[in-house]
């Protein structure tokens, strides 16, 4: 009996610490990981950022219900907390998500002592907050119009100012604390990239009444990683989150020349690996290449200022960097930079021939293939139409009807009443001085740009005068329609043309239409490719369309999609970029730094 005993207590041990170390953390707090971004951050409520670097953040905190394999290409759906991809009925109308139970968010106060799991009224509060007038979300875009009995809520709130998030509507619905159920007003064969989407991952209500206006101070999520320190505009630290339940790193490879090594050093690991992660911003691009070049960064998206140094003629990196082991991963990001007008502004917006004429001109001014060569020394590609390569709906073979060509230009003005005054510069056809006002950010890139712009407006004897300011701030006054002209960028938020075209969509203006584009038949054009399956070839021609239409009407002047060149230190391992996620870190793992 001692004995059995005996071998008793010591298999119970042994268990007991199989099962410890199966339950501890795999983040190691001493693996630090240091990146930079090149434009600080706004804040960190979902409902209320666009900037893809809050975003970036909100990405390791938040979890939503599907998210995207690491490594598949191209981007490809897979479930997060959901137990599975959602059951589609009623032809596209209703999406049923089954969550996954013992999830937790993270302990807080505003829990007040107690664990907090997560369930199906989160998301159904997370909807609620985006379609809530009074958070004005750039992302309500995503559900307003698209779930049954959502905009009765958003009408009564703008009557009453308060939105009821206790309401019942049948479009959200949770049978049950595991069950979501989405009923749509039509048939929405997109509606899964939306809960896909960073802002959607679950906030909860008690956290976001706890802190109030200040909820973008306080992210509370069921992620992998915790807001540990933050210091506005500066630096930003996270930690692993040591309550995660984590994940084991089981991803296939699907492009095996990169893929396979990722896959080797990965492949079994607990995650996350990676205990800390610090961000610093750093705007100017000679202080990011120093900052890695001096090892005080783990990877470095290789400003197009920099190319020189770090790659030569036959696109691979100098012998500096491999023989220190750094290593370079190049892909053109599904995204587009473009500069806005205000078709709300009186010297430049509006639909009469003269304004389109105006538009038009300044596009045909501006020199992409200079901004390309000169600027980003080769690093991006011409972009023809709103619609980047890698996004449904792209077509290679269009070309822009817009091209540049500073003669057409001028003719365009003299036709349409642009007259030149005695001082050299051209004055609007009523008389009055004509002056564009371009609002650009402080950093030494952006006067680069401003030359680029000063540059084509000579060309077209136009006067522009540049309006320096912070970049959240340029952003907010562009949601207001209060910015003339302004340079912007759009990455992918799901591999779907119509993440670009709602762009221009006319009641995306206050959200994601910076421009405050509003044309009817882009709008009818919108609203009948919305409604279609991505696989029909109908939808390409209609995206077509609306191309054509915005490039008639200049509703952009377009520039480029980016090739991202990422240097990356030896000792980082598993690192890839993803053309939808964008924090990496949760994916990787680091070795000893040398």
């Amino acid at each position: 009996m001692h004995l059995r005993f005996a071998t008793l207590v010591r298999s119970f041990a042994a268990l007991v610490a199989l099962v410890a170390a199966a339950a501890a953390p795999a983040a190691d707090p001493s693996k630090v990981y240091r990146i930079a971004f090149p434009t600080a951050e706004t804040g960190f409520d979902p409902a209320r950022v666009s900037d893809l670097y809050s975003n970036t953040v909100n990405e390791a905190i938040f979890e939503r219900l599907l998210t995207y394999d690491y490594l598949a290409r191209p981007a490809k759906l897979v479930p997060l907390v959901a137990e599975a991809m959602p059951q589609v009925t009623e032809n596209g109308r209703v999406y049923t998500f089954r969550i996954r139970r013992g999830i937790h968010f993270t302990p807080d106060p505003a829990f007040k002592g107690r664990k907090r799991e997560l369930v199906a009224a989160d998301f159904a509060y997370t909807i609620k907050r985006h379609a809530d007038p009074k958070n004005r979300s750039p992302w309500a875009f995503m559900v307003e119009g698209r779930i049954a009995g959502l905009d009765t809520l958003i009408e009564q709130a703008k009557k009453t100012g308060r939105f009821d998030y206790d309401a019942k509507i049948p479009g959200i619905e949770t049978p049950d604390p595991y069950t979501l159920v989405i009923r749509l007003g039509a048939p929405d064969y997109l509606f899964n990239y939306t809960v896909a989407h960073a802002p959607y991952g679950a906030i909860a209500r008690e956290v976001v009444e706890a802190y109030g206006e200040d909820i973008g101070a306080h992210p509370v999520g069921t992620g992998p990683y915790v807001l540990k320190e933050w210091k506005r505009a500066s630096r930003i630290v996270l930690e692993a989150n040591s309550d995660y339940r984590g994940f084991t790193w089981d991803f296939a490879p699907a492009e095996p020349a990169w893929d396979d090594a990722i896959v080797k050093a990965m492949s079994g690991k607990k995650m996350p690996r990676i205990g800390r992660v610090e961000i610093s911003i750093i705007e100017e691009d000679q202080s990011r290449w120093l900052a890695f070049g001096g090892k005080e960064l783990d990877v470095l998206a290789l400003p197009g200022t920099f190319r020189p140094q770090a790659v030569g003629a036959d696109g691979n990196l100098l012998p500096r960097w491999t023989g220190e082991g750094v290593s370079l991963f190049k892909a053109i990001d599904p995204e587009l930079t473009y500069t806005i007008f205000n078709f709300r502004d009186p010297v430049i917006g509006g639909f009469t021939p003269e304004k389109l004429a105006l538009r038009r001109a300044i596009i045909m001014a501006y020199d992409v293939r200079e901004e390309i060569e000169v600027v980003r020394k080769g690093q991006a590609v011409q972009a023809h139409m709103p619609i980047p390569a890698g996004v449904v709906g792209h077509d290679p073979s269009y070309r822009t009807i817009n091209p540049y060509d500073p003669a057409l230009a001028n003719r365009l003005l003299d036709r349409f009443g642009y007259r030149k005054g005695a001082d050299g510069w051209r004055r609007m056809p009523d008389g009055k001085p004509l002056v564009l006002r371009q609002a650009t950010q402080t950093s030494q890139i952006d006067r680069t740009y401003n030359e680029l712009w000063k540059k084509a407006m000579d060309a077209i004897a136009v006067r522009i005068e540049f309006d320096s300011g912070k970049f959240g701030d340029n952003l907010k006054a562009a949601k207001a329609c209060q910015l003339m002209m302004w340079g912007a960028a759009w990455i992918a938020d799901y591999p779907d043309g119509d993440n670009f075209m709602q762009l221009l969509y006319g009641p995306n203006t206050g959200q994601s239409n910076n421009g405050c584009y509003e044309s009817k038949s882009f709008d009818a054009l919108y609203e009948r490719a919305r409604a279609m399956s991505p696989d029909l070839p109908e939808r390409n021609r209609l995206f077509l369309e609306m191309t054509r239409q915005m490039e008639v009407d200049g509703a952009w002047s377009m520039h480029v999609s980016r090739e991202r060149n990422q240097m990356i230190r030896p000792w980082v391992l598993g690192y890839k970029k993803h053309p939808i996620l964008h924090a990496e870190w949760i994916y990787m793992d680091l070795e000893p730094r040398n």
